[in-house]
């Protein structure tokens, strides 16, 4: 009962403090040593075993923060700030804005408005497996696919809409989820992909993408009735797309297009599904592409200043994240040590386990429930699996389940729940340019997403077992 009230107490004070827009990463940091040190003075659960200990309580509680800190920032850290900064790299380039022109580009010859819908959300949920930033991404479809669908008749909201959910599955093995999924997993980043989130990510899209087309169109026709819309919310506001597009990304030649695909390509080359001769880090394959990038650039542009002055932001990239992303996950991994170390999640745990039969599917779905509460709360996926990943395979073995059948499903809806918070960058992001409100947006990602969440479960009790 003690564990259950901790968990508890640490759930509200962290949703308080997140609701009431107080700073996320240290709002995480702070209730989970406060976690701590309700753990260390009322239990004899020891904080800090082995040779990283202080041999006192009291500091290993802020030893907690640096052996969580030195793991993460090592290993995973690194990696998703080498992504990022790669990424950075490419927009500053204009290889990434390339890329998108591209994929959109067949979107233009599609006339009927809500079946453009539903293939701009495929077609979006396609870019971000090379494109993994949400907010990034999202600005970009705002520049290209959104004045599309307003032309065919879509309303502003449910343009909007579509484009904020275009990245909810985190698929990819450059999504940061899907890293520590496949590490939790004992295999690569490219595996995770191809052999768990593929396949069920694949079934979620297309559910997804036809309750857009439907959904959509039934708010459009609802609230043009009710006259929560009028006509000139189906008219494209240039001005603000002109806004938004004010120090963005440069052009580049069409070519540049095929950069951001490099990594996934030498990724899945060096991999077991082709040839595993060679073993590629993730981190390896981002340098490498990085480097190459450069050359094209420097090959394409021929002036040496300038293609050496714009790799500048790689390195800014990689800064930026730390600050912001990788921050969030030490900080969440802090509170999610206190949570474990109260025993709380444990007895939830077991309770699942206990039920008869149907043990494992309440257990995947307490699971679900939490990360989908904690994304919805923080408005990360990263910050809310980051707090929770290290429970799976607790939560897999007590119910003798294969670990990819808990976790596949768990990392998907946390995705998928961010697209329902308010408060989630690319929703404030893209509602922004739109101009409109993010729980007007959020009104409609919701019954979606829902969707969604319920086809990743069933799919994977199905086609994973």
């Amino acid at each position: 009962m003690f564990g259950l009230i901790v968990v508890l107490l640490g759930i509200i004070l962290v949703g308080y403090l997140i609701v009431k827009k107080y700073y996320a990463p240290w709002s995480l940091l702070l209730v989970g040593l406060v976690l701590l040190l309700i753990v260390g003075i009322f239990t004899d659960t020891a904080i800090v075993s082995g040779k990283k200990a202080t041999h006192s309580w009291l500091l290993d509680i802020v030893q907690v923060v640096t052996n969580i800190s030195s793991s993460t920032l090592a290993g995973l850290g690194l990696q998703i700030m080498v992504i990022s900064g790669f990424a950075d790299y490419l927009d500053r380039i204009g290889a990434t804005k390339s890329f998108v022109k591209i994929c959109a580009k067949p979107l233009e010859y599609i006339h009927s408005p809500y079946t453009l819908l539903a293939i701009s959300y495929l077609v979006g949920q396609f870019i971000n497996i090379f494109i993994p930033s949400a907010v990034g991404l999202g600005v970009l479809l705002m520049l290209t696919v959104y004045p599309l669908l307003m032309a065919v008749g879509v309303s502003s909201v449910s343009a909007a809409t579509v484009i904020v959910t275009t990245s909810c599955l985190d698929l990819g093995p450059a999504s940061a989820n899907s890293i520590v999924t496949s590490k939790l997993l004992g295999t690569s980043a490219m595996e995770y992909f191809l052999e768990g989130q593929l396949l069920i990510g694949s079934m979620a899209a297309v559910a997804i993408a036809v309750s857009h087309g439907l959904i959509q169109k039934y708010f459009d026709n609802k609230d043009l009735k009710s006259g929560r819309l009028t006509a000139d919310d189906f008219k494209l506001k240039s001005e603000l797309i002109a806004a938004s597009a004010k120090d963005k990304q440069p052009d580049a030649p069409r070519f540049y297009a095929i950069l951001p695909v490099l990594p996934i390509v030498f990724l899945f080359i060096f991999s077991k599904f082709c040839y595993s001769g060679v073993k590629l880090e993730l981190a390896t394959a981002m340098f490498l592409c990085m480097i190459l990038s450069f050359l094209v650039d420097l090959l394409t542009r021929r002036k040496l200043k300038e293609c050496i002055a714009n790799t500048k932001a790689f390195f800014q990239g990689m800064g930026r994240v730390l600050t912001s992303t990788v921050s969030l996950i030490i900080c969440a991994m802090v509170f999610a040590e206190g949570l474990k170390l109260s025993g709380g999640i444990a007895s939830i745990i077991s309770w699942a386990a206990s039920m008869q039969n149907t043990g494992g599917v309440v257990m995947l779905v307490v699971m679900c429930a939490l990360l989908a509460v904690a994304s919805i709360l923080t408005g990360s996926a990263n910050a809310a699996f980051f707090a929770f990943n290290s429970l799976l395979p607790h939560a897999a073995k007590a119910v003798n389940w294969d670990l990819i059948i808990m976790a596949c499903p768990v990392q998907l809806v946390s995705g998928i729940a961010r697209s329902m918070s308010p408060i989630a960058g690319v929703t404030i992001a893209v509602s922004s340019i739109a101009g409109l409100s993010p729980f007007e947006v959020v009104r409609r990602t919701i019954p979606v997403m829902v969707i969604g969440m319920l086809t990743v479960i069933l799919s994977s009790l199905i086609l994973l077992n």
